[in-house]
């Protein structure tokens, strides 16, 4: 493991978050498990046991004796979000060998056996979105399916996901742009969606950001060999093209709506950033993107440092600029217009802003 340097600041945004939130349990949450896979990546880079700890602390509180989620999790509501916190099992069990960690995680994985798909065979969103495939839900089920693929030794799996994301990305995509929209319904019906090719109707920042966050992840795993790795590869890096060209030139950051940043009622959103900043640094370091967007990148995490990062008289970091959320379907007003993204306030702290500044930190500085 790589020692940390001491002024890191993926470690004094993690050492902030634990010291204001030591309670992290209260409910499964796809949120939760972007901050416990952050913590983890500082475990595994610095050594310091105390993001263990914190993961193990409030994942223990989550789950029962006999291995079995006890707040917010019910497999019959068919939510991929809530894989997402599954990720950090992975971990607990390799270290502890504690059995119950194992069970959780063959819960969640036999979940994603029985999840209602698409006639394609891509998961839909949840039961409650019939035929319906969101971008956002790849972080969080994808990453956790290829690792679990390799850990288990189920090889037919990494077929299983290379097809869904080969079949959302056709979907979603724009030609013209790179970019993706944040949803695709199967049936043509659903009131946010265009009624001839199924897709929602924005370039929503942050359904960008897990998307590409997934596929970077998801690689992780993959075995090198696989007939359709390199098209994983192709889309990743066809989706930075995209969103290089629509990177603010003044600040460096992204867009609330990506491609609307001439619209006074956009604004420069966080939580996308972070993802941005996190997948053009991993992509580098993992040599799928060259290393001439080192200029991208730099560009882009100097402005967030300095437009949306900031420290107060005590040491506590506090980030900006995060969408709260921009869910669609739920009611009527949320119709994937530019309108309703930009409707959206932007906050403060917000838990998904904190979570992807520490892994898009931990990147930038695994580069250094």
């Amino acid at each position: 493991m790589m020692n940390s340097k001491g002024n890191a600041w993926s470690e004094k945004m993690a050492q902030s978050y634990m010291k204001s939130n030591p309670d992290l349990y209260e409910r499964w949450s796809h949120e939760y498990g972007v901050i416990f896979k952050a913590m983890e990546r500082l475990w595994r880079r610095t050594g310091n046991r105390m993001y263990f700890n914190y993961i193990q602390r409030n994942i223990d509180k989550n789950i029962n004796e006999s291995g079995k989620i006890v707040r917010g999790y019910q497999v019959e509501e068919f939510k991929v979000d809530a894989i997402n916190s599954g990720k950090a099992l992975f971990a607990l069990f390799e270290i502890t060998g504690d059995i119950r960690y194992k069970k959780v995680i063959l819960t969640l994985a036999d979940q994603l056996r029985i999840q209602p798909r698409t006639k394609e065979g891509v998961f839909w969103h949840k039961l409650v979105y019939p035929y319906q495939i969101f971008l956002d839900g790849f972080y969080m089920w994808a990453p956790f399916y290829a690792e679990y693929a390799e850990k288990f030794n189920e090889s037919t799996i990494f077929d299983d996901i290379a097809n869904q994301i080969i079949v959302a990305a056709t979907h979603t995509k724009d030609v013209n742009t790179g970019l993706h929209y944040q949803a695709w319904d199967e049936k043509k019906e659903i009131f946010w969606c265009n009624k001839q090719t199924g897709c929602s109707h924005s370039f929503w920042s942050r359904t960008n950001g897990w998307f590409s966050m997934a596929m970077i992840d998801v690689l992780d795993f993959f075995p090198e060999t696989h007939v359709k790795r390199n098209k994983i590869v192709e889309i990743f890096k066809n989706q930075i093209e995209g969103l290089i060209k629509v990177q603010d030139p003044g600040t460096g950051l992204w867009y609330q709506v990506l491609d609307k940043g001439d619209r006074k009622e956009n604004y420069l959103e966080t939580s996308g950033s972070n993802m941005f900043i996190y997948s053009i640094a991993k992509g580098i370091r993992k040599g799928y993107l060259n290393k001439s967007l080192l200029t991208v990148l730099n560009k882009a995490y100097n402005g967030l440092l300095t437009h949306m990062v900031e420290t107060d008289d005590s040491g506590m970091i506090s980030i900006k600029g995060t969408c709260k959320s921009a869910s669609l379907g739920d009611a009527p007003h949320k119709d994937s217009t530019f309108e309703y993204y930009v409707s959206e306030p932007a906050v403060a702290d917000d838990i998904k802003g904190i979570g992807t500044f520490i892994l898009a930190s931990n990147e930038v500085e695994l580069l250094a």
